[in-house]
C-alpha cells in the first residue's frame, strides 16, 4: 500500500550503550497526551497498549469510536496493515525452520510454472529480497485497477497478480537496493501459503494466531469482530470503506485487537524457547542495511538508515534500538515497537488514516525521541 511506505523512519545513530530505561507515563499523564493526539492532530480515535518489562500491560484509549460502534478499548477491532508483513515475515522464518523453504530459494519455485517472474542479469528474485524489501519490485502491482478506489485490493486476482508479475522488467538487480514493496511481501506470503498447500489466512492462523490465544485477530472478520469494529476515517473525520485483501493478505490483510496484539509482542519478547517464540526471534534479525535517504529525499539526514529483517525495521531514533513496523491503510493507522533489550512493547492503534503515530511510540519507549513541538504535544509529567 502506497500509504505505508510513508513511515519509514530511519537512524543513523551508531551503535552505542542503550540510554537507562525511563518509566512508563502514568495513565493520567498518557490521557493527556493522547487528548492533545485527538485535538491537535487530527485522530479520531487511538488507543495505547504498554507492555513493561515485568510483563505487565496497559490499555488507555481516548477519542471517539465513530458513529454507532461501541466505546474505543482493549477489545475494538482494528486494520492494523502492513503491521501484517511481519506476520509473513515470522511465518518465513518459521518455514526455513522447518527446512520448508530457504532463504536464498528463488520465489518462481514456489508459483506455478506459467509464472514468469522476472530476473536481472541472470539473478533471480529470492525469498531473502522480498522480505528485506531488496527484490526490484514496484510498490504496487502496475496491474491495479480498482472498480472501488476506497477499497483499491477488494477485487485484485491471483490472474492479475501472475500477469503483473510476468509483465515486470526489473529496473535493477533483485539484491541492489532498497524499495519499499507491497507487492512483494503480498507475493511472498502468496508464495509461502503454495508451498504450505494451504491459504495465507489458515497458515497465519495454524502457526501464529492460535498459538497465541489471538482468537480476534483475522483477515476474515468473525461476527465477534465485526461486532466490535471501529470504523475507520480519513483525516477530515470523514467514516471510509474498509479494505479487504483476498488476494494479497500477506502485506496488509489483518484486522486485530488492542489485546491481541499485546499477546503478540510479549510473545515477540518472549524467553521461551518454543518453535514458534525462535522464529519470532530470527525474524528480530537485521538482514540487510537500509539506505532510505535517495528514496525519502524529505527526510533528515539523521533518520535516513535502519536495518531491515523479516519486515521489522531496527533503528535508533533517539538512544535505545527500537524494532518496530508500521501500519496504514485508508482509514486507520497503527505502530507497533519492541525494546528487545529491555523487553518493552508499544501499541498505537488509531481510527484514522494518514495519520503517522510512530513518534508517539518511539516516545514512550525512549523519551529522547521528541514529540512534536509545543503547542502540539507535549508530555505531561507523570
Amino acid at each position: 500500500m502506497a500509504t505505508m511506505a510513508c513511515a519509514l523512519l530511519l537512524s543513523t545513530t551508531p551503535a552505542a550503550a542503550q540510554a537507562p530505561l525511563a518509566p512508563f507515563p502514568s495513565d493520567s499523564a498518557l490521557e493527556v497526551m493522547l487528548k492533545q493526539l485527538v485535538d491537535r492532530r487530527g485522530v479520531t480515535g487511538v488507543v495505547v497498549g504498554l507492555l513493561d518489562e515485568g510483563g505487565a500491560r496497559r490499555v488507555i484509549a481516548q477519542g471517539s469510536p465513530g458513529a454507532d460502534a461501541r466505546p474505543i478499548d482493549g477489545e475494538s477491532v482494528f486494520e492494523i496493515g502492513s503491521i501484517t508483513k511481519v506476520f509473513t515475515g515470522i511465518l518465513l522464518a518459521d518455514m526455513v525452520r522447518r527446512g520448508e523453504v530457504e532463504l536464498a530459494d528463488s520465489v518462481a519455485d514456489l508459483l506455478p510454472p506459467q509464472v514468469r517472474v522476472p530476473t536481472r542479469n541472470r539473478k533471480a528474485i529470492t525469498l531473502l529480497d522480498l522480505t528485506t524489501h531488496f527484490s526490484g519490485l514496484p510498490l504496487l502491482p502496475a496491474n491495479l485497477a480498482p472498480a472501488n478506489r476506497t477499497n483499491p485490493f477488494a477485487d485484485y486476482t491471483v490472474d492479475q497478480l501472475y500477469e503483473s508479475i510476468s509483465r515486470y522488467e526489473l529496473p535493477r538487480d533483485p539484491g541492489d537496493a532498497f524499495e519499499y514493496s507491497d507487492l512483494a511481501v503480498g507475493l511472498l506470503g502468496h508464495a509461502l501459503s503454495l508451498r504450505a498447500g494451504t491459504t495465507y489466512e489458515a497458515l497465519v492462523s495454524d502457526r501464529i494466531l492460535r498459538r497465541l490465544g489471538m482468537t480476534h485477530t483475522a483477515v476474515t472478520s468473525t461476527p465477534w469482530m465485526k461486532d466490535h469494529l471501529v470504523p475507520g476515517h480519513n483525516l477530515l473525520g470523514q467514516a471510509v470503506a474498509n479494505w479487504d485483501f483476498p488476494t494479497l493478505p500477506g502485506m496488509g490483510g489483518l484486522r486485530s485487537t488492542m489485546n491481541d496484539m499485546l499477546a503478540f509482542a510479549a510473545a515477540n519478547l518472549s524467553r521461551e524457547e518454543t518453535d514458534l517464540t525462535l522464529a519470532m526471534r530470527e525474524s528480530h534479525r537485521g538482514l540487510r542495511q537500509v539506505r532510505a535517504g535517495a528514496a525519502y529525499p524529505g527526510m533528515p539526514s539523521a533518520l535516513r538508515q535502519a536495518r531491515v529483517g523479516f519486515n521489522w525495521l531496527s533503528s535508533r531514533p533517539g538512544e535505545r534500538r527500537i524494532t518496530w513496523t508500521v501500519g496504514l491503510t485508508g482509514g486507520y493507522s497503527t505502530f507497533l515497537a519492541l525494546d528487545i533489550e529491555a523487553r518493552r512493547a508499544v501499541v498505537v492503534l488509531t481510527n484514522t488514516g494518514m495519520n503517522n503515530v510512530d513518534y508517539l511510540a518511539f516516545h514512550l519507549l525512549d523519551p529522547t525521541v521528541p514529540l512534536p513541538g509545543a503547542p502540539d504535544l507535549q508530555r505531561p509529567p507523570g
